[in-house]
């Protein structure tokens, strides 16, 4: 699998588990650990996660094929 792949999936991850806290205990990790959900940092990172998961699209389209010979 291609590291753009994996780190698209890890963050992808972090936004479900940040997603399943809001909606659980109305607790949001980014924003906690960032200073507030409005702080430059947060921001940051909700953008990754979001590029993250349009990213991670491709991986419904993708060939399981695709990726002979990259160790899968």
């Amino acid at each position: 699998m291609m590291i753009i792949n994996k780190i698209a999936l890890a963050l992808a991850i972090v936004g479900c588990v940040n997603w399943g806290l809001v909606g659980l205990f109305d607790f949001d990790a980014v924003a906690w650990i960032s200073g507030g959900a409005g702080s430059m940092l947060a921001r940051i990172i909700y953008t990754l996660v979001a590029i993250a998961g349009l990213w991670c699209i491709n991986l419904l389209f993708t060939r399981d094929v695709d990726y002979i010979g990259e160790g899968a």
